[in-house]
């Protein structure tokens, strides 16, 4: 049986797809399965790590969601309109031994000082230790940012899931999905580096679930892991959860059964939505009329709509198709966690180990000197060093591995690689915000001269080492718990 168990974890199939990366990665990949066999047969362990198997226990989970919208209007400029609601969603789990939460919001970001705030009142009051929350905002830029005017709404919620409870399975599963886009790219004219779609550039279409059912089959709730910048209906200066909002509300109208859909923010650090107006027509209708008032904002960019005509007939169709685009990748996005749901799921779990654990990595830092968004190397001196916080939560086989800030996709696709659990998944912004801006680049990418790269505050050279091999210590620490 520990031989099958782990034996799930390294199935071909997984092992084919990780290893597509390259024959070093492949070499790698089948050494560790066979080690791993090898001692499985032998006797000498039958785990990661020379453990035995991880303690676990029965699973019970309850979700819950509540509309949030009220409370973002409550601070948001007068006369601010709505497009679409927007929510906290939590899952509560509990093994018998210990009690998890995944919370997601429709937010911008939530920041350290809220999340502690709320993790320590969850553990307080609900006995969920504040190392077993994933707290993930899905980062949408249409005017729900970070205030304490959320906090009990999203600790009631967590609150509410808890009560909610009830004897449960766990199945997780992947799929692909095509709405992302590499967001830095090269003009075509110019040569320079700006924003904008590049197909050719590293884009992960993983799309990641995990879904929580009764024991007779109908669903709780659903949690679902991808790589995009929700930054459609920024432009619209309207209440919004853009792209996953969508998403879950097509998801949980398509499920039934009161289930909950959460998003959970992928490394989407150069990862935009494939369609963005923002970076065609509309830029260049907002440059032009700056233009006229004897301003250059060829190189910035005026946070959401600010400056565009709104009384423009071609401004207004924008507009109109910019909340078209929204919401059709959302359906998209929703469908294919649908048909992994109906098809693609792994066998049902009912016993599963729950462990948390957190770290911090500090790397060198530096100041800009300069400005201009993109397209011209930067001028730096150095600055305090930067600290991240890293998260893992383990619930059964799946590693949640939750970061404070943004990170570009290839540092999340090489934990992937290099993780021994086959289900990985990367949750950016989660658990607090390190601070406004702070892009990590993989080590590469600090040779582009786009915005993120530009205005990030981390030094080439130690971050992108620093987060996997950090994420790798934490899955090797929450496994040698569960085991003992």
């Amino acid at each position: 049986m520990a031989l099958l168990a782990r034996i799930s974890r390294f199935d071909l199939q997984s092992i084919a797809k990780r290893t597509s990366v390259g024959a070093r990665h492949q070499r790698s990949a089948v050494a560790r399965f066979c080690a791993v066999l090898t001692l499985s047969l032998f006797g000498f362990g039958t785990l990661a790590h020379g453990q035995t198997a991880p303690a676990q226990g029965p699973l019970r989970a309850g979700a819950a969601r509540t509309d949030i919208t009220d409370a973002a209007l409550s601070k948001a400029k007068p006369g601010t309109a709505v497009n679409d609601r927007a929510y906290a969603r939590a899952i509560v789990l509990d093994n018998g031994k210990t009690r998890a939460a995944l919370v997601a919001l429709d937010l911008g970001f939530m920041s350290t000082e809220n999340w502690s705030k709320i993790s320590q009142r969850m553990e307080r009051e609900l006995g969920i230790p504040a190392d077993q929350l994933a707290l993930m905002p899905s980062h949408t830029h249409a005017q729900l940012w970070d205030a304490g005017q959320y906090n009990d709404l999203i600790f009631q919620t967590i609150a509410q899931a808890a009560k909610q409870m009830v004897p449960a399975t766990m199945q997780l599963g992947t799929g692909e999905a095509y709405v992302n886009v590499n967001r830095n790219m090269t003009d075509p004219v110019t040569g320079r580096w700006r924003e904008g779609p590049n197909y050719d550039g590293p884009s992960d279409k993983t799309v990641s679930v995990s879904s929580f059912a009764r024991q007779d089959g109908t669903p709780i709730a659903v949690m679902y892991n991808y790589a995009v910048h929700p930054v459609v209906t920024g432009l619209l200066d309207e209440v919004s959860a853009d792209i996953p909002g969508a998403a879950s509300r097509h998801i949980e109208a398509s499920l039934g059964h009161d289930a909950v859909a959460l998003f959970s923010y992928g490394a989407s650090g150069d990862q935009n939505p494939i369609f963005f107006n923002q970076t065609y027509e509309l830029r260049a209708i907002r440059i032009a009329d700056y233009a006229k008032q004897g301003k250059d904002i060829s190189n910035s960019l005026p946070p959401g709509g600010e400056g565009l005509d709104r009384n423009n007939p071609r401004v207004a169709l924008l507009l109109d198709q910019t909340r078209a685009m929204s919401e059709t990748m959302g359906l998209m996005l929703g469908e294919e966690v649908l048909r992994v749901h109906r098809s693609q799921l792994e066998r049902p779990e009912d016993q599963i180990a729950i462990d948390g654990a957190v770290k911090s990595i500090r790397c060198p830092g530096r100041v800009r000197l300069d400005e201009g968004r993109a397209g011209s190397p930067g001028r730096y001196e150095d600055g305090d060093p930067v600290d991240l916080k890293l998260s893992m939560l383990r619930i059964g086989d799946l590693m949640l591995s939750g970061i404070d800030t943004e990170i570009f996709t290839m540092i999340a696709q090489r934990l992937k690689r290099e993780s021994p659990y086959k289900h990985t998944i990367v949750s950016t912004i989660t658990n607090g915000a390190a601070g406004a801006g702070l892009y990590i680049p993989h080590e590469a990418a600090f040779g582009y001269h786009t915005f993120e790269v530009l205005n990030s505050r981390m030094k080439p050279g130690c971050a992108e080492a620093s987060i996997v091999n950090g994420f790798l210590d934490l899955i090797k620490e929450v496994d040698d718990t569960a085991s003992n």
